[in-house]
């Protein structure tokens, strides 16, 4: 048979790490992830060093579902987002893979389902420190939530918000050296003055000043200077907004679509530095082209 089911997500970028005040908020952004179920081995086989998508199959059994009836599954995985960056390239792999088990199963579950499932495939794997709902429904479908992880996923979100409009802004994504291990809540506890401002520039509608108060808090909960250097570097060449996104360790840096100049400055001011660049757009909730339901 080979394929039995695909699923897709995106990538996303944090507005307000949940670990700060106990609210999360992350941004949609158009990086693309799509995973595939098959019952022979792919060409490729997925990097998965964490075991998360056999976390992924764990909590789908654990929830009740059944696997497809076949003797052995494999993943196949194509993703545009880079690891460990920051970026919820995790949360995009384990949403798509279960869309892809739904489709496979012909299994209908809510976005808000799929958020608990994920959820719980990341604490399985040991790769999170909230539960990563806010990031889970932010690979789900277009527009940022204000959301409380310690409630289940349909009860979870608090504030909706349309997000910056892609025909307004460009993101240009700094990559750095990938991140080799999580901070601990302990290292937030110092920096939640900072995170408070982020989570009231998101209730008046300013989800760009919430990334940078959440990516100046970041840079004191990580403790790296060249976090806030090169931050303030995306500012001095004409960024409207930056900082650091989830635990570290990539960039984003908010530019006008309308000043092309001012993007290409930015870019090649980072690239001077040696840094890769990715450019992409933020995701609306209108412009979202997921399955709303697997």
């Amino acid at each position: 048979m080979g394929l039995l089911g695909i699923g897709e997500a995106h990538g996303a970028c944090s507005l307000l790490h949940a670990a700060g005040i106990g609210y999360g908020s992350s941004l949609p952004l158009k990086l693309n992830t799509k995973v595939a179920l098959r019952d022979n081995p792919p060409k490729n086989e997925p990097d998965d060093p964490d075991g998360l998508l056999d976390s992924v199959i764990k909590s789908w059994e654990e929830a009740g579902h059944k696997l497809p009836n076949v003797e052995n599954l494999y993943w196949a995985v194509k993703s545009e987002i880079p690891p460990r960056q920051g970026l919820k390239s995790s949360s995009s792999v384990s949403i798509a893979a279960l869309r892809a088990l739904c489709a496979a199963t012909e299994t209908d579950l809510e976005n808000s389902e799929l958020v608990d499932l994920a959820s719980s495939a990341h604490f399985d794997a040991g790769i999170t420190l909230t539960g990563s709902k806010d990031d889970n429904w932010a690979v789900c479908e277009g527009g940022w939530k204000i959301v409380d992880p310690s409630l289940p996923a349909n009860e979870s979100v608090l504030f909706r918000g349309i997000g910056p409009s892609p025909e307004e802004w460009d993101i240009l994504i700094v990559l750095r050296e990938e991140r080799e291990s999580l901070p601990s809540l302990e290292d937030f506890k110092f920096h939640q003055q900072a995170f408070s401002k982020a989570l009231d520039a998101l209730q008046n509608q300013n989800p760009i000043m919430a990334m940078t108060w959440n990516g100046r808090a970041m840079c004191g909960v990580l403790n790296d200077n060249s976090n806030r250097r090169l931050t303030n570097d995306a500012m001095v060449n004409g960024g409207r907004g930056s900082g650091i996104s989830g635990s570290g360790n990539s960039i984003i840096v908010f530019s006008p679509a309308a000043s092309k100049p001012t993007l290409d400055r930015i870019a090649k001011w980072y690239e001077s530095k040696g840094f890769e660049i990715i450019i992409t757009k933020p995701l609306l909730a209108e412009e979202d082209s997921e399955n709303e339901n697997s």
